[in-house]
């Protein structure tokens, strides 16, 4: 999310916080449809009642939002100590209450087991990365819990029996080092990739231990690089080079990490030498936002950089880009709100995700562009190169799904209505892009997976929410050739493998619906259910609506198993908040405008029950990380629609988030609690401050990592630690490896997973 930027040009709305509607009982809501809608009418028109007097304010709602009068009001603050003593004697009690619930319950070991199998299953297809002349592919079994590099070619990689050649074991190097190492990935150096670049975590966190690896000896390099845990932004510069930005610690008595936690200056780093002997090469300011400055190296198909790009995050969204010549930054003349893709033959790709003015036209948010960095330098000399700019311009009801690039290619996974196509568009010079469309199945979401300059080739895959992925390999010289291309067929993406199917999807059907939303936004939503349905249904509904992060229909098989094929129906919501149709459904409910996403989410609740789909008794919610804050403040402020909620490692307590390691860099999502009018609409829904006694809130299920040091435990903590002590039944397990991404292991992420759908199981199926 590093290139993603906010604009919010939308007024304030009046938003109302909370619903001080009671329940009906909920027999006659299972039972007699008519009422449930009258109700739910009636909970409308109590809203807009603007003769009601006010509700009064929630018991722990601060009186003083100040920082200093937030900190006061919280009587939990110890839990906020990652390993306190008080904390970890929560987590403790809480963890045995919760095990007790959850893995006595008779379904705990099938579902464990069942998500185990999946997770573990030897049958899945293995995630290909093009590796030097060569296919790469990390790899987690029942045999291998912390997995193996590996690699093949691609002829073995495409037969029935890949021969696997083990590059680095992790689970042998774990044993040996005594550390909990967790894979987080390898950088190559183009072209031959023999020189890798390894991060490690140690127990899933994100600050990662980064080591030189040598591919042709299969071992960490003898006096190459290495780098102590954190949380770098590096790029290789040659053979001998790195760009490095990190923790240089303190300099000239200052630090070098914003107060995100985040570096904020550039250093070239050459081998042999320590950190404290690089070279800085790029420097932005302490009071930085976002995730931190950022590299990035930009390579033709031989390896030769074509362009040295520097990202400087103001906030979250906002960013300045600057372009490494010869050894000195210079300032590109781009929009501050933008996505940077890459060069594609010299040519630097991006999409601004704001209007943009430049060289007498006008740029829409969204589009796909290409220019020369001599055409953006700002002081330098315009090049008039008889090149056309517009790759791509997306509809209303469109986004950039994904970009991948080639020396006179670019390919383009687009998102139609949540749906998914592919394109591939030839440069032409003056002459603009010549567009070819890839045929890809229907009703699915459509990925580009890693792709190869050299050889012009990108790994494609589809899927849907019934349908097992397909992977494939597309020939983008062979779709749009230098040869006639009216013999071109568009059928190009050759099929390598199919996933065989992890549960029995003939008795459901998926349907797209709409939702309107408290302001007559239209809000698009998937139904997976059974094809016949006898009443209402036990139904999860999943949403997320930030970030602009987009989810188009995915093949979930763990939740299939262990939900689809015992009755339940799974909802998926494209709120706003997103990236779904582009950067406007994003910025849309930015900052002061946040209550849109969470009456979008409700809005898709109440037509799930208006369609007879489900019932507020039978409809759960799950949702992590900002998912986290959507269902938290669902819960809070709409009781009544839901029995069940998943809050997964979330953020909660808003009006505190920002002083929790990293919540600073998100201040451009959702507005910065020292300043008292933003405050002030944080209060609105932040739902650790927002419970209130007597509420018939559902018996839900909060969860965390001991080790997430991307969202802190602390807000999950301190959520159940206020619901228990207003007399509210809960549950609350913290795992205590494996970090945010939940990556450790398959046996972690087995019981996760048994633990999540145990529960769902008890509040909605019994």
């Amino acid at each position: 999310m590093r290139h993603l930027i906010l604009s919010a040009a939308i007024p304030a709305l009046l938003l109302v916080a909370c619903s001080t509607t009671a329940r009906i009982p909920q027999q006659l809501l299972d039972e007699e449809p008519v009422l449930m809608e009258a109700h739910r009418q009636m909970a409308e028109d109590q809203k807009l009642n603007t003769l009601m007097p006010p509700a009064p304010p929630p018991p722990h709602m601060p009186a003083d939002l100040t920082p200093a009068g937030v900190r006061a009001a919280d009587d939990h603050l110890a839990l906020e100590e990652v390993h306190g003593t008080e904390a970890m004697a929560f987590v403790a009690g809480e963890n045995e209450r919760s095990l007790a619930a959850l893995t006595g319950d008779r379904r705990y070991e099938t579902f464990r087991q069942q998500a185990f199998d999946i997770l573990s299953a030897t049958d899945r297809i293995p995630a290909p990365s093009f590796l030097g002349a060569g296919i790469g592919n990390f790899w987690q079994d029942a045999a291998n819990p912390k997995g193996i590099w590996r690699r093949t070619t691609l002829d073995s990689y495409r037969s029935a029996a890949p021969q696997w050649e083990t590059l680095l074991d992790i689970d042998s190097l774990s044993r040996a080092e005594g550390r909990d190492w967790v894979w987080k990935g390898a950088d190559c150096l183009a072209p031959d990739e023999t020189r890798c670049l390894i991060g490690l975590s140690d127990g899933g966190k994100d600050a990662v231990v980064m080591r030189e690896f040598d591919t042709s000896t299969r071992s960490f390099m003898d006096g190459g690089f290495v780098l102590p845990e954190g949380k770098h932004r590096l790029e290789w510069l040659d053979q001998d080079t790195l760009l490095v930005a990190t923790d240089f610690g303190q300099e000239n008595g200052a630090a070098t990490l914003t107060e995100s936690g985040y570096p904020f200056v550039v250093k070239s780093l050459k081998r042999g030498l320590t950190l404290a002997q690089a070279t800085e090469v790029y420097r932005g300011d302490i009071g930085d936002g976002g995730y931190g400055v950022s590299p990035s190296v930009y390579r033709d198909k031989d390896g030769a950089v074509e362009a040295v790009i520097v990202s400087r995050p103001l906030d979250t969204y906002r960013s300045e880009t600057w372009e490494l010549v010869d050894g000195r930054p210079v300032r590109l003349a781009l929009p501050s709100q933008i996505s940077i893709y890459g060069t594609s033959g010299g040519l630097l790709v991006f999409s601004p995700d704001e209007a943009w003015r430049t060289g007498g036209r006008e740029v829409g948010a969204g589009t796909l562009q290409a220019y020369r960095p001599t055409e953006l330098r700002e002081g330098g000399d315009v090049i008039v190169n008889n090149q056309a700019h517009e790759i791509f311009a997306p509809g209303p009801r469109q986004s950039i799904a994904g970009v991948s690039l080639f020396p006179d290619r670019v390919a383009v996974a687009i998102n139609d209505n949540v749906r998914g196509r592919l394109a591939i568009f030839a440069n032409r010079g003056e002459w603009g892009w010549a567009e070819r469309r890839v045929s890809v199945p229907d009703n699915s979401s459509v990925s580009l997976g890693d792709s190869s300059k050299g050889r012009g080739e990108l790994f494609v895959s589809s899927q849907n929410f019934l349908t097992p992925p397909t992977l494939g390999l597309l020939d983008v010289d062979f779709l749009v050739g230098r040869r006639d291309e009216s013999t071109q067929s568009p059928n190009a993406i050759v099929e390598l493998r199919s996933a065989p199917a992890k549960f029995e999807a003939s008795t459901h059907v998926t349907e797209q619906f709409e939702a309107t939303s408290s302001d007559g936004t239209k809000i698009p939503y998937f139904v997976t259910r059974p094809r016949e349905m006898d009443g209402h249904a036990p139904t999860i509904l999943f949403g997320y609506g930030g970030f602009q992060v987009s989810f188009p229909p995915a093949y979930k098989p763990e939740m299939g198993k262990l939900w689809l094929e015992n009755g339940g129906v799974f909802v998926q919501a494209n709120i706003r908040g997103g990236g779904e149709f582009g950067p406007v459904w994003h910025q849309s409910v930015l900052n002061e405008n946040r209550q849109l996403a969470f009456d979008d989410f409700a809005a898709v609740a109440r037509d799930l029950v208006t369609r007879g789909i489900t019932s507020p008794r039978r409809l759960g919610i799950y949702g992590r990380s900002n998912g986290g804050v959507l269902t938290s403040v669902s819960i809070t402020q709409h009781p009544e629609l839901f029995n069940a909620a998943v809050i997964e490692s979330p953020l909660i307590d808003m009006l505190r988030y920002h002083e929790l390691p990293a919540g600073a860099s998100w201040i451009g999502e959702y507005g910065d609690p020292r300043i008292p009018e933003e405050a002030a609409w944080i209060a609105r829904y932040s739902a650790y401050q927002n419970l209130r006694p007597g509420a018939e809130y559902p018996r839900v299920y909060i969860t965390t990592n001991t080790r997430d040091d991307r969202v802190h435990p602390g807000h999950a903590r301190k959520f159940a630690a206020r619901l228990g002590e207003m007399g509210y039944d809960h549950l609350y397990y913290e795992e205590t490896s494996g970090g945010h991404s939940n990556d450790a292991d398959p046996v972690a992420n087995a019981r996760r997973w048994a633990r999540h759908y145990v529960y769902l199981s008890q509040q909605l199926m019994d």
